[in-house]
């Protein structure tokens, strides 16, 4: 495959778990309508494997689980592997968003700490939705620092007896996402730099809906957004191409430009395997609206998002090297 020193933005990972701990991830999606009978152990050996094999150089680790407990056990854990890969790996740390007091103390920490690379958070996490008011002093913090914030949908909510990963993620986004634009979020807090998971999942294909009827009179707007409002907010949303080629990469880059589209796998989770990563690939380096030279750019994007992680890349042996000592 004809991919070398991509960075990978959407790839998760998982703590060791207890022989309890799998079951009660396999019950719990299970309950989601998942057909699946054990969950597969996440680790380093596999993981560095696997990026070998496709031509990643770094993975950007994310995962928020649902308790603040395990929360912070997961920041610390990616912390770790970071600090013993910082040329293959970095970390997102991720953000209780149904608890603004947390949030602030894991962002605090994300930089003493953790020496993270950014933030993730779900889009709806233990009931609460991004564009909840509660969050204001969380996104005021974020836009001090300037942050670059990983936005992925809750995976594990079903609808219509089939897997929330299959079709329902996508609708997720998209709709919280304008619920953001419409509370005004983008607006007060422009200097975030947000990644969109799955290449923005549905919001590509209804943005120009949104563009023609959002500002308009009979939709509820009490922020005044206008449409050129609008347009330059979607313009500005980096969005990953993680298990969606080539069919919304297509929209997306009309909706945006192709700066903004990073490389992402998903590696980690039960919805993907090594097979369909490796098509995801494949169809985006088949994509005949882009150049060879463009699409190889993709893959580096997040270098320009991620200066940290670009450093410790530069200080140590490149993907090429490494590999062949």
């Amino acid at each position: 495959m004809p991919v070398q020193n991509w960075i990978d933005v959407h790839s998760h990972y998982f703590p060791p778990m207890s022989a309890e701990e799998q079951r009660e991830m396999v019950d719990h999606l299970r309950k989601n309508c998942w057909c699946i009978d054990h969950f597969n152990e996440w680790t380093v050996e596999k993981t560095l494997d696997h990026m070998d094999r496709l031509g990643t150089q770094m993975q950007m680790l994310s995962f928020v689980p649902n308790t603040v407990q395990k929360l912070r056990r997961s920041n610390d854990f990616g912390a770790e592997i970071v600090r013993q890969h910082p040329d293959r790996f970095g970390l997102l740390v991720g953000l209780p968003s149904d608890d603004p007091a947390v949030c602030l103390e894991e962002i605090a920490r994300s930089e003493s700490d953790l020496n993270a690379d950014g933030f993730a958070m779900q889009a709806l996490y233990n009931g609460v939705y991004l564009s909840d008011p509660q969050l204001e002093p969380v996104w005021a913090e974020l836009e001090h620092r300037k942050a670059v914030v990983f936005f992925h949908p809750n995976a594990t909510t079903s609808a219509w007896d089939r897997p929330g990963a299959l079709m329902e993620v996508a609708f997720q986004t998209a709709y919280v996402i304008v619920d953001m634009l419409y509370a005004g979020v983008f607006r007060r807090h422009p200097n975030i730099r947000f990644i969109i998971a799955h290449c923005g999942g549905a919001l590509p294909a209804i943005s120009g809906r949104l563009l023609q009827m959002g500002a308009m009179s009979w939709v509820p707007n009490p922020q005044n957004i206008t449409r050129e409002e609008i347009s330059e907010v979607l313009g500005k949303l980096f969005l990953d191409t993680a298990a969606t080629m080539p069919t919304t990469l297509g929209a997306a880059l009309e909706m945006t430009t192709v700066d903004k589209i990073v490389y992402g796998s998903d590696y980690g989770v039960p919805c993907v395997d090594d097979q369909s990563i490796a098509e995801n690939i494949e169809a985006l380096l088949a994509f005949r609206g882009l150049s060879a030279d463009q699409i190889q750019a993709i893959g580096r994007n997040a270098l320009n998002l991620f200066p940290k992680a670009a450093a410790r890349l530069a200080a140590g042996k490149s993907f090429g090297d490494a590999a062949a000592g």
